[in-house]
């Protein structure tokens, strides 16, 4: 029966190939802008290097302080110094990593400058990240203690500050005014993860904002390891209660908010009461909808006006006893094959425009790719797109009258 099916499918899309063509533009056209949105987010929210233990990781974005009587309030990273005396003192993590938010400095090579984004860390920050280390290795926390100049950079930046040599390690480079020592050298990171992304890494001693200040504003944030995903609402109850004992600031607060997040629900939480997460799942959905929604109403005036072609054909298969459920399933079975067709041709243009992205340097270090998790919602979308647009024609063939039909021709 589907051979037979499939059969037909073949002779009704070669019979008009106009309608063919604009229906497999139309479906593989909207997969290969899903397919390539959801290698994107897929991209950000995975667990992709050098982030590769986001599974057992929370996060520490930002701190709001607030004042309730006058309705004021100071969102943004913490202080290095809020950090290592509230965060990284806490017992139950296996360790914090502390970092700030990377900021552009200038390097001069040959007379030309060359902007490159600093990140200062702590000891941890090389223990809680998996970077890939092609040469050397990071700074301890000997080092930091005993004050060197040393940094550990990027491979891209060792392609531009030093050009092609053999090995940097022990080389020093020069920003922002400051000689450092190479360390290390690392595979690079995509812009897209601000927490691990920059140029060079340096100890957090060497930046130019005092870390010592006691304030809690600043521009660190904080990576906590748990040793398994069952410690998350450990750890984050026991930051809930330093937080809740922590004073405030100064007079003009009187509130301070802030919470050990994952990754995802870190960046996107609007408050202390909202759920971000469920917002951008839900912006992503309507958006998805909206994308298929024109389509799918061109694919169903499309396949009436296959189906009108094909009264005669219906009306003489109703004479001879075919059920309008044997016909509804022939029609939408048919629907799904051109679907088929259309998936196959937007996975493989997806595929082409994924790579040209990945080769194309747009956005740096970046490397998507067609996972299962992608090819699973592409599937989703296809199944969608041969149900929505095949039902409704085939539900109002099936109502058609023998007589009205065979008139048609």
């Amino acid at each position: 029966m589907l051979k037979n099916y499939f059969k037909i499918a073949i002779a009704v899309l070669k019979r008009r190939k106009f309608f063919t063509f604009i229906s497999l533009f139309g479906i593989s056209f909207t997969l290969t802008i899903l397919i390539v949105l959801t290698a994107f987010v897929d991209n950000i929210v995975s667990a992709n290097y050098p982030e590769v233990n986001r599974d057992r990781s929370l996060y520490i974005i930002s701190i709001q302080q607030k004042d309730t009587v006058h309705q004021g309030q100071m969102t943004g990273p913490a202080s290095y110094y809020y950090l290592s005396h509230y965060v990284e003192t806490l017992k139950t993590p296996a360790m914090v990593a502390i970092s700030s938010m990377f900021a552009p400095t200038n390097a001069y090579v040959n007379n030309r400058k060359l902007v490159l984004n600093m990140k200062y860390t702590n000891d941890a920050f090389w223990k809680v990240l998996q970077f890939q280390f092609l040469e050397g290795k990071p700074y301890t926390q000997q080092q930091i203690e005993n004050g060197e100049h040393i940094a550990v950079i990027t491979e891209d930046t060792k392609q531009q500050y030093f050009g092609d040599v053999p090995s940097v390690v022990g080389k020093y480079i020069e920003a922002d005014n400051v000689q450092y020592r190479v360390t290390g050298v690392v595979k690079s990171v995509p812009v897209i993860m601000p927490v691990t992304y920059a140029d060079i890494f340096v100890p957090y001693t060497f930046s130019k904002a005092d870390w010592r200040t006691k304030t809690y504003s600043g521009s660190y944030t904080a990576v906590l390891l748990a040793n398994s995903p069952s410690d998350f609402k450990k750890i984050q109850a026991e930051y809930a209660n330093v937080v809740a004992k922590i004073p405030p600031e100064n007079k003009d607060f009187n509130v301070l908010v802030s919470s050990a997040d994952t990754y995802l629900k870190s960046f996107l939480a609007i408050s202390n009461k909202g759920n971000g997460v469920e917002i951008l799942t839900t912006v992503i959905l309507v958006f998805a909808l909206f994308v298929m929604l024109l389509p799918t109403l061109n694919l169903i005036n499309i396949n009436i006006s296959r189906i009108m072609e094909r009264s005669s054909e219906i009306g003489v298969r109703k004479a001879f006893g075919a059920s309008s459920k044997t016909l509804v399933i022939q029609f939408i079975v048919e629907n799904l094959i051109l679907t088929i067709f259309g998936a196959v041709l937007g996975l493989l243009v997806s595929f082409i425009i994924i790579q040209m992205i990945n080769n194309s340097n747009l956005i740096a270090n970046i490397h998507l790719t067609i996972n299962f998790t992608v090819l699973f919602y592409a599937l989703l979308a296809c199944l969608a797109f041969g149900l929505f647009s095949g039902v409704y024609p085939a539900w109002r063939m099936s109502k058609m009258h023998i007589a009205t039909a065979l008139k048609a021709q």
